[in-house]
């Protein structure tokens, strides 16, 4: 695969993590798809190659993933932590996700959403996502040493199904309307060939996407929950807002 184009100066490089290898499209594919169509470098951590699942082999499933990334214009790489529906939640791996953030120099980060009750995975590897994000910021941890300390603007969490949605959290609505968009991450997730041959996850996705854009008043949306509060440098930039009534 070539590696993808660099950001413009004004795009910083997006990195989402995902536990399985289809967590990322289905949760916020549809996003991933609109940044690269706008030029940002997205670049994809999947940390595990499903080999819990229930359908699919671990070498099918590790194509199937490399296959949607090419499609929604992102690279791709696995990592091997504890293997899937076995993570547990240890310092080693944050600090070995901090040293991922200090070598690909990420503006923002989505991981999935903290809730528990979804699959043990997604919430353990949000909680080290979010503890890397500020291990990376470390310049005294020894561990970390040789790569130069980072920063990220925005950690944002998505939520794979509707029960992991965080219900004390607004979410912030991206604006995935647009045909080109749809159709790649449709594709995408289409591409998981294994998963959705079992259940009827594009239409699921798609139907969701279509109810946050109907309370948003457009066409189709994805929530993102933002793990600190986000900073404007004017008003003008909050303009739209999900209200229609």
């Amino acid at each position: 695969m070539k590696p993808a184009p660099k950001s413009p100066p004004e795009l910083t490089p997006l990195l989402a993590f995902g536990a399985h290898p289809d967590d990322i499209e289905f949760g916020c594919g549809g996003v991933i798809a609109k940044e690269t169509r706008a030029g940002r470098q997205v670049h994809l951590v999947i940390c595990s190659r499903g080999e819990a699942g229930s359908h699919g082999t671990p070498a099918q499933r590790t194509a199937e993933a490399k296959k949607a990334a090419a499609i929604l214009g992102a690279t791709v790489e696995f990592i091997k932590l504890d293997g899937d529906a076995h993570l547990e939640i240890r310092p080693a791996h944050a600090i070995k996700l901090a040293g991922l953030i200090r070598r690909l120099q990420p503006g923002i980060v989505l991981a999935p959403s903290v809730v528990e009750n979804q699959h043990p995975d997604h919430a353990k590897l949000g909680k080290l996502v979010r503890d890397a994000a500020r291990l990376a910021r470390y310049g005294g941890l020894k561990e970390l040493r040789p790569a130069k300390a980072h920063a990220i603007s925005q950690l944002f969490f998505y939520a794979v199904t509707p029960e992991a949605e965080p219900r004390d959290v607004l979410p912030v609505m991206l604006d995935i309307s647009e045909p080109e968009v749809i159709a790649a991450w449709s594709a995408a997730m289409a591409a998981h060939a294994s998963q959705v041959n079992a259940r009827n996850y594009v239409e699921l996705q798609l139907t969701r996407a279509r109810l946050l854009g109907a309370r948003a008043g457009i066409g189709y949306a994805t929530a993102l929950f933002p793990n600190d509060p986000l900073v404007f440098d004017s008003l003008a930039q909050t303009s739209r807002s999900a209200r229609r009534f």
